[in-house]
């Protein structure tokens, strides 16, 4: 039989799967009488776990919001739970500081059983990710919360923020959400100096403070489409505009919605000989599409076109016409080698 210690340590896990708890249920649990229950109630308070007593008929026990982080309960299960999001948070770049992951990890493992510490380390060892560890890009805690704040509230705040090129600014934002995206941290909002929705980095974010007064719940697109779509507008040096017929599911593949705007479009009566397929190919049952994005550099695209396998019209610029005529001429000089033995 468990010792009365043990029983306490049990209420707390019991309590800290959340709810009202009644003291006939928790009698039940812990194989005791229900004024034992109110005992080790009693022992908790001393120890400063925020015990909350609830009157009426549906009455009992529950955790309060307490002034300090009471002894967390967590089950085998739960533990790898939270050990494996912490690892997978520090490789996607989502956890806010390297050093507050790295300590609550060593925690959790301190107290992990052998066996358990044993199964861990084997699945760690096996794990591996498709993708490459960047450099983490972790925003600050306070700045993270300070901006949750005016999101929830819809209260402007005063940034000192530092652009891609290293210009720092002050700037004011009616911020509408927090999305995280490719191991990084945005916050998306309205600069109402200029009229238009911004997406800032919060790395690149120096400080961040409320300001007096409040602003309209925005409609629209969420968060997370409004940063899609600047990553899609943003301003570099090529704006490139091609027509392709497939589905959404086939483009989307190769061109996601981070990199390019879809828009279905509806070739003109005369706009070629073929019912108003502006390749002449006709594919029963495709629509064809209006594709607008931004690119720095147009030598990733051709072998993204060649990959999608559809039909494409290229509207601009004239300089990717070339580029993609270049590589179907290497192509096909290269299917026409052959092999002397």
């Amino acid at each position: 039989m468990p010792r009365p210690a043990g029983r306490v340590l049990t209420l707390l896990e019991l309590l800290q799967s959340g709810g009202t708890r009644t003291a006939a249920e928790l009698a039940h649990r812990l194989a005791v009488e229900e004024r034992t229950v109110r005992r080790y109630v009693e022992q908790l308070i001393d120890l400063d776990v925020p015990v909350e007593s609830v009157r009426g008929r549906y009455g009992g026990y529950r955790l309060a919001p307490g002034h300090r982080l009471p002894p967390l309960m967590l089950s085998d299960d739960e533990a790898l739970a939270v050990l494996l999001g912490l690892v997978a948070g520090r490789r996607a770049g989502l956890n806010t500081q390297h050093t507050a992951s790295e300590t609550a990890s060593a925690k959790i493992r301190r107290v992990l059983p052998k066996h358990l510490a044993r199964r861990l380390d084997t699945l760690l060892d096996a794990l591996d990710f498709t993708d490459q560890p960047g450099e983490p890009a972790t925003p600050d805690t306070d700045i993270l919360l300070t901006l949750a704040d005016a999101v929830r509230h819809r209260r402007p705040v005063s940034l000192r923020y530092t652009d891609r090129d290293g210009r720092p600014s002050h700037r004011t934002l009616h911020a509408y959400g927090i999305v995280a995206h490719a191991g990084r941290w945005y916050v998306t909002g309205a600069d109402p100096r200029i009229g238009q929705d911004r997406t800032l980095r919060l790395d690149r974010i120096a400080d961040a403070r409320a300001l007096p007064g409040s602003f309209d719940e925005p409609t629209g697109p969420s968060p997370a489409q409004r940063v899609l779509s600047g990553f899609a507008t943003a301003a570099y040096r090529y704006e490139v505009t091609l027509r392709i017929q497939g589905s959404i599911e086939q483009i989307r593949a190769h061109l996601p919605a981070g990199v390019a705007i879809l828009e279905e479009y509806e070739p003109a009566a005369g706009e070629s000989q073929a019912g108003g397929d502006p390749t002449g190919e006709g594919r029963a049952g495709e629509r064809w599409f209006s594709v607008e994005l931004r690119a720095e550099r147009l030598d990733w695209l051709p072998a993204v076109l060649a990959a999608l396998d559809l039909p494409f019209v290229i509207v601009r610029p004239d300089e990717l016409r070339d580029r993609v005529l270049a590589l179907a001429d290497r192509l096909a000089g290269s299917a026409h080698r052959t092999v002397t033995r």
